[in-house]
């Protein structure tokens, strides 16, 4: 039997190691900028989050979010890029789960994997420059899916909402539609000219990818006139993406 005196030692330590462990969460779940995701749509959404390459993944890359709930937690305490978009339709079939529009590899939990276009991205670069800014904006590049807003919250400098609140469903241009089912079900989502048609000049590739020769399109209009604040090909004007000193929260919104 072992005795008092290695039971207490043993106490104490396990006692320390908690501590000090819980100091460590504590720190990381208080650090004071969280991101959080808000689903406003009539629907489920599946959110997918994306690092980009050498930044880890944020909650395992994705999980269900039902209607007219949300889902916050820590942002990373430093330097990470990537993206959000929503998963809409989506089913356990046989094993296998499959989303409509934005699907991740038939994964719940994306894990670093992207989404099928056309989607409605948010992009982030947060924890860079000398002020602690957090740029980000939303992107219709590669088509639209759902309508999506950032928000932020009690940050420095311009940081104004940004996105698309128009439910772009109801008007996409025949060329560009996507139905599900296949050519006679429901509008679900948007595709970009780049898309629909894969030429150098609409993907903004070769010859056209700068931003001398990658220049609007009318398909690129479409998306513009609706939501002006968005990316809408390749070499849009990066001022659309804002900086923002320390906020404590950026809000991503879904159907806003």
């Amino acid at each position: 039997m072992a005795s008092s005196t290695s039971f207490s030692s043993l106490f104490i330590f396990s006692a320390t190691a908690l501590l000090v462990f819980s100091s460590i969460a504590e720190a990381y779940t208080n650090s004071g900028f969280i991101l959080t995701l808000v689903n406003n749509c009539p629907f489920t959404v599946w959110p997918g989050i994306q690092p980009n390459a050498g930044h880890p993944v944020l909650e395992k890359g994705g999980f269900a979010l039902n209607s007219l709930t949300h889902r916050s937690f820590p942002a990373p305490t430093q330097h990470w890029s990537g993206r959000i978009w929503a998963r809409t339709g989506c089913t356990y079939n046989r094993g296998s789960f499959y989303c409509t529009t934005g699907d991740c590899g038939h994964r719940l939990e994306c894990n670093g994997n992207g989404g099928a276009t056309p989607a409605t991205l948010a992009q982030f670069v947060l924890h860079h420059g000398h002020n602690d800014f957090s740029s980000y904006g939303v992107s219709l590049v590669d088509g639209f899916n759902v309508p999506m807003t950032v928000t932020p919250h009690e940050g420095k400098g311009v940081c104004p909402v940004v996105g698309c609140r128009a439910n772009l469903l109801a008007t996409c241009p025949p060329r560009l539609q996507v139905r599900s089912p296949a050519g006679h079900g429901p509008v679900v989502a948007c595709k970009s000219g780049c898309e629909a048609f894969g030429t150098d000049e609409l993907c903004c590739r070769n010859h056209y990818n700068s931003p001398q020769t990658c220049r609007a399109s009318s398909f690129s209009e479409f998306f513009k006139h609706a939501c002006p604040a968005t990316f809408t090909y390749a070499h849009d004007s990066p001022t659309l993406m804002h900086e923002c000193s320390s906020p404590r929260e950026l809000k991503v919104i879904f159907c806003h």
